[in-house]
């Protein structure tokens, strides 16, 4: 008889092991112990689960404080809770979740001397964030009952879990962890063992781009920050985002993707960012990064961030003419219509926006404004009505008048606009053709389904959509052209589109018969 999804979760009544009582230990249990399972932790520091367990209870007071659990339930989780002062003390567990040091012989270890305690059914599962699953397992005895829960911290507020396969994990494993991360209410994603599991190796570009820019000179932190969060829609820019995270633990996840793909320059990490961390400048808890806080801890004391580079107003030409069909950008034609700028259309050549002066206004396609005469280019936004700032790119020959024309529309059309130097692909576009591009790859190399992979970068990391919807939004040939005339340009490999996005363009050209 085939086990029903619903049978396939851990019955609450059975107990929950959680090994490893840090930050993310202690989120872990918590989740558990308010899904109804008794909880067993253990450390292999002594003292550490009963005070794990003491902080627990504070943590469940403070809920019942805030109305968000009711003091029975609080007691009862309690009751549920039980230190252990060695490994033999989970031996009834149904579940074993490790968040230990991430060192692969320590966890190696760890699983080794827990498959001589627990029972044939008991479920062993590794939070790691950034060790290979497989390698994991690899000296356990059956490693098709190991299996991946990689949750994010914190990890009783955030929704995502990561349900990662390891090379020899059972079907039967996966779907039980699935259905178990489903049933304590958590949104759980299924994935392959890849470097990164989804979001660590998709979001890569998210960071790796504004790096890149700003290490070449074309913007300076908070204008990339400004340009991400206003244009294109992300809740926070990668710079403050960074230094949120620590630019230690951000730049230790990248280099060990890097080096867990082989070096690939898709993955290359940011010099920058490496000076940053070999200077001890970690972000907010060190109280400087990318940006100066002041003394860690003490809000009162946190430096005033740098202000985005904003040009001054400028006049609005009073007509233009639209050549072709500008794609994401189209709703500008309307806006400038509602903005009193006369719009004169044609349907053959461009994309751009021809003004007043000659100049052209191009959407950011991945070429130089250097290469042309007069031309400016234009970012993607995530929405061209409802973005407050735009991202504006000139050569240094490019003419004041052209720059100004097309300063002084977007500023007619209620945007802030910072003007940056001749990045090819400029910032947003840039980088939502390189998430677009790694989701391809991995969809096509069945590391996870386009839908898990959506869900997994908007739960995760809070994208404004998951890069396979923008996608589909961009058109089908967008990020494939964007990227090949960024690879033109800079030939590492870096830009080079995958094959699965050549398939994808090319199948869309077959479609329309260019």
């Amino acid at each position: 008889m085939t086990e029903t999804a619903s049978a396939a979760a851990i019955a609450p009544s059975r107990t929950v092991a959680v090994v490893g009582t840090g930050t993310m230990g202690q989120g872990i249990a918590q989740v558990a112990l308010v899904a109804g399972h008794a909880v067993r932790l253990y450390d292999a520091v002594p003292g550490r689960a009963r005070e794990a367990a003491d902080a627990l209870a504070g943590r469940l007071g403070r809920l019942v404080d805030k109305g968000r659990l009711d003091a029975a339930e609080r007691d009862a989780a309690l009751a549920r809770l039980h230190p252990a002062a060695g490994l033999a003390e989970l031996a009834d567990a149904a579940l074993v979740v490790e968040a230990v040091l991430e060192q692969l012989p320590v966890k190696q270890e760890l699983f080794a001397a827990l498959e001589d305690v627990v029972g044939a059914d008991c479920l062993l599962a590794t939070n790691t964030s950034s060790l290979s699953v497989t390698a994991i397992a690899g000296k356990l005895r059956h490693p098709g009952r190991f299996v991946g829960l990689h949750f994010f911290n914190p990890a009783p507020l955030l929704p995502l879990v990561e349900v990662v396969s390891g090379f020899a994990t059972d079907e039967t494993a996966a779907t039980r962890a699935y259905e178990t991360a489903k049933a304590w209410g958590k949104t759980p994603v299924r994935c392959t063992d890849t470097p990164g599991f989804i979001v660590n190796r998709i979001a890569r570009p998210f960071y790796a781009e504004a790096f890149a820019i700003h290490e070449e000179r074309g913007a300076d932190p908070a204008t990339i920050d400004a340009v991400l969060r206003e244009c294109g829609g992300f809740r926070m820019g990668p710079f403050e985002l960074t230094d949120l995270i620590g630019q230690d633990v951000n730049e230790a996840v990248t280099r060990s993707v890097w080096e867990s793909f082989f070096q690939s320059p898709k993955f290359t990490p940011s010099l920058a960012q490496r000076r940053l961390v070999e200077s001890g400048l970690h972000g907010r808890k060190s109280g400087r990064g990318w940006y100066a806080y002041g003394a860690p801890g003490v809000p009162s004391q946190e430096a005033a961030r740098p202000a985005p580079n904003t040009a001054p107003p400028a006049e609005a030409p009073g007509a233009v003419t639209v050549v072709g069909d500008l794609g994401p950008a189209r709703d500008l034609v309307a806006m400038m219509g509602e903005a009193g700028i006369a719009v004169k259309t044609v349907n053959e050549g461009g994309p751009y926006i021809e003004l007043p002066g000659d100049g052209q206004l191009v959407p950011a396609d991945g070429k130089t404004s250097v290469e042309f005469a007069d031309v400016v280019y234009f970012d993607l936004a995530l929405d061209y009505r409802g973005a407050t700032r735009i991202a504006l790119s000139a050569a240094e020959d490019t003419s004041e008048q052209a720059v100004s024309e097309a300063v002084g529309l977007f500023q007619k059309l209620g945007k802030e606009v910072s003007v940056i130097g001749d990045v090819p692909g400029m910032i947003v576009a840039r980088t939502v053709a390189m998430l677009v591009d790694f989701a391809a790859d991995a969809v096509a190399k069945g590391v996870a389904s386009p839908e898990d992979i959506d869900t997994a970068m908007r739960l995760g990391v809070n994208y404004p959509l998951g890069p396979v919807e923008w996608n589909r939004r961009l058109g089908q040939d967008w990020a494939y052209d964007l990227l090949s005339a960024l690879h033109e340009r800079c030939p590492t490999g870096r830009y080079a589109p995958s094959l699965a996005l050549y398939r994808q363009a090319y199948a869309g050209d077959e479609e329309t018969g260019s």
